[in-house]
């Protein structure tokens, strides 16, 4: 509030920075509460729309209710979720490291080149094996 003679009080400033940072958080629950009834699995299309609605008539009772009583699980979904974008992610990286240009050759022709050697000689048969294990990993 602005008084008349144009002094903004701390304590009027600091209620609007609360007032304010308060509806940033109100409006991100709100986005992870939608975000995850979305991407769930679990539940139907009229659990789901249960949900919604409950959000948008009572905004944050509803909201709590949520966090209160799907909050553990929401968790869990978004940990469950990282650890399978991070095994995308490693299984891509392996996929395209071992077809690399910059390796000069494929895992398969790398295994045919260490087995000739060890038909030759110039190999034993464990070093084969731990650069079988290499290539293959």
């Amino acid at each position: 509030m602005i008084v008349a003679d144009g002094s903004y009080p701390m304590l009027s400033l600091m209620w609007t920075t609360l007032v304010f940072c308060s509806w940033i958080l109100w409006f991100w629950l709100l986005i992870m509460m939608y975000a995850d009834i979305f991407k769930r699995r679990d539940i139907g299309a009229g659990a789901k729309t249960g949900w919604v609605a409950l959000a948008l008539l009572l905004p944050f009772v509803g909201v709590f209710i949520y966090l209160i009583s799907q909050g553990h699980s929401m968790g869990e979904r978004r940990a469950q979720e990282a650890q399978q974008q991070k095994a995308e992610l490693d299984s891509y990286v392996r996929s395209v490291a071992a077809s690399s240009p910059t390796s000069g050759q494929s895992g398969v022709a790398q295994l045919e080149k260490a087995h000739d050697l060890m038909r030759s000689g110039a190999l034993t048969p464990e070093e084969y094996e731990a650069l079988k294990k290499k290539v293959l990993v």
